[in-house]
């Protein structure tokens, strides 16, 4: 399973790389603002000084909603640096962007995926990675879990080679069911990369090793 981290933020990169595990980002406009980042070429600076620290691939979100738009705007992205990879939202217009970029063999994330069905014209158009939003799913009392379960299905049935990237992930517990259910990858924030470190039969197992470990001193 590859770990993704879901930010704009250097620092939270820097710390997830330094752990050693991670193999790239994702990002959104929302999250370029909360960092405040704004202005185009701000912007695109921003997703290169992301790909100096990451060695794996950086998710840069289209912001147009027509064909020509998206193509334009995503051919610019792709150019940006080779580990980009163009993230283009599940509307019938990003549809034929996928189509027409994977033909031109530009790497795509299929963003703001909630069906089985929108993850399936995703891969037929040949995306790169499917972003299923779990979390978001979970907030309207709907198992998110369940889509990533029926989407694996639905690829393993077909050998799409589609790779299911887990969004939208809110706690380490995502992270582990999306693990069992073979998601290709997982993206969220840091927290939820640290969580799975934390045990508390691991600390008081250290604490009690270094205890016996000062007669050793």
């Amino acid at each position: 399973m590859k770990f993704f981290i879901d930010t704009a933020n250097l620092d939270q990169i820097r710390e997830a790389q330094d752990l050693g595990v991670l193999d790239g980002v994702t990002t959104n406009p929302s999250l370029m603002a909360k960092e405040g980042i704004s202005g185009k070429e701000n912007i695109l600076q921003h997703y290169l000084d992301i790909c100096e620290i990451v060695d794996g691939d950086v998710s840069a979100e289209v912001v147009a909603t027509d064909f020509e738009g998206i193509v334009k705007e995503g051919t610019e992205l792709a150019k940006l640096h080779k580990q980009i990879i163009v993230k283009v939202p599940m509307i019938k217009e990003g549809v034929k962007a996928i189509k027409y970029f994977t033909d031109h063999g530009i790497k795509t994330n299929c963003t703001l995926v909630f069906s089985a069905g929108q993850a399936l014209l995703a891969a037929k158009a040949g995306a790169t990675y499917v972003s299923p939003f779990l979390g978001r799913l979970d907030d309207i009392s709907t198992d998110g879990l369940n889509l990533i379960e029926e989407i694996r299905l639905i690829y393993d049935n077909y050998g799409f080679e589609t790779e299911i990237l887990a969004a939208s992930i809110r706690h380490t517990m995502h992270v582990i069911n999306c693990a069992k259910l073979g998601a290709d990858v997982m993206t969220g924030p840091l927290s939820s990369i640290d969580g799975l470190l934390k045990h508390p039969l691991t600390d008081s197992g250290l604490a009690k090793f270094l205890e016996d470990a000062k007669s050793f001193i």
